[in-house]
């Protein structure tokens, strides 16, 4: 699992991910999170990475990127 930064250009993707939520009532921004979730879980596709992410998310720390 990678804690360092590693997003190219972070401040554009959180911008679209918002503008993707715009208008959407609760469920349905539910729905596009979890979609969302499967269709970025399928292109990363190592299990063993995936379930150290899901521990990482679980804690009640964020985990560290720098």
């Amino acid at each position: 699992m990678k804690t360092t930064l590693h997003l190219q250009d972070a401040d554009t993707f959180y911008e679209q991910l918002l503008d993707a939520h715009s208008g959407l009532s609760r469920e349905q921004s539910e729905l596009l999170n979890a979609r969302l979730i499967l269709l970025l879980a399928n292109q990363l596709g190592d299990a063993r990475v995936l379930a150290d992410c899901i521990q990482a998310a679980r804690l009640e720390e964020e985990p560290p990127l720098r």
